[in-house]
């Protein structure tokens, strides 16, 4: 299921991806990027996180398409039907626009990967440095995946990456205080709920309340991963 920060001043989108033609010191612009993170094993194989790329367009497609009754009710209204939005043709310009944003320092774009396949999206987003050291985080994943453990694995991935490798102090998500389900997930990977957003955010038609929660760095004794290996989620 989707699950995105506050947006604060920063765009979530933006940009296009010269990768090709950018020399290779310009191209990493913050710590933590580009990188492959994992794996870890859950009841689904093996789980990890991976920059997105151009040919995972088909993949991206079809499972945003098959699921749009699934991933709807929890995702920011967007312009154009569903299906116009999720065409195979649009994901190059989402990709290089995402990775564009990962070059400037202020994204984090992952695919997950279960057994080598594409499973759904994480992205850590509105990288800010400075005193605040934070950013947002999001993710998705297929129906035909979900309830084996492959959000749980690759969240808590993501949230040992931003702290350690990107040297960030806090992460934050948002979400709906219906979605039980992910609710759990982020509870289980360690975050805590700081409050209601009322009518935050434009989901599925309406103005919905989103419940805030965050997790510090110095909140985890050891890892994320650790965590969810602790409590009989995943293995190493």
């Amino acid at each position: 299921m989707p699950h995105r920060g506050r947006p604060r001043h920063h765009s979530r989108w933006g940009g296009g991806d010269r990768s090709r033609r950018v020399p290779r010191a310009a191209r990493v612009t913050h710590p933590g990027w580009p990188a492959v993170v994992g794996p870890i094993t859950t009841a689904a194989g093996t789980i990890l996180l991976r920059p997105i790329r151009l040919r995972d367009a088909s993949q991206w497609s079809r499972h945003r398409l098959e699921d749009e009754d699934y991933l709807r009710p929890w995702e920011p209204t967007g312009e154009g039907g569903w299906m116009l939005r999720h065409r195979p043709g649009n994901w190059p310009t989402i990709c290089m626009t995402l990775r564009a944003a990962a070059r400037k320092g202020t994204m984090m774009p992952f695919a997950i990967e279960a057994n080598g396949d594409f499973a759904g999206q994480l992205t850590v987003g509105n990288i800010v440095r400075g005193p605040l050291s934070s950013a947002w985080i999001g993710y998705w994943v297929a129906r035909s995946m979900a309830g084996q453990g492959i959000a749980t694995a690759a969240l808590a991935l993501g949230v040992d990456h931003s702290f350690t490798a990107s040297h960030l102090h806090r992460l934050e998500a948002t979400v709906r205080p219906e979605n039980h389900a992910s609710r759990t997930v982020l509870r289980n990977v360690g975050f805590r709920e700081e409050g209601l957003l009322r009518r935050y955010l434009h989901v599925d038609g309406e103005w919905r309340d989103h419940t805030l929660v965050a997790l510090l760095a110095d909140e985890l004794p050891d890892s994320a991963a650790s965590r969810i290996v602790r409590m009989g989620k995943a293995s190493w």
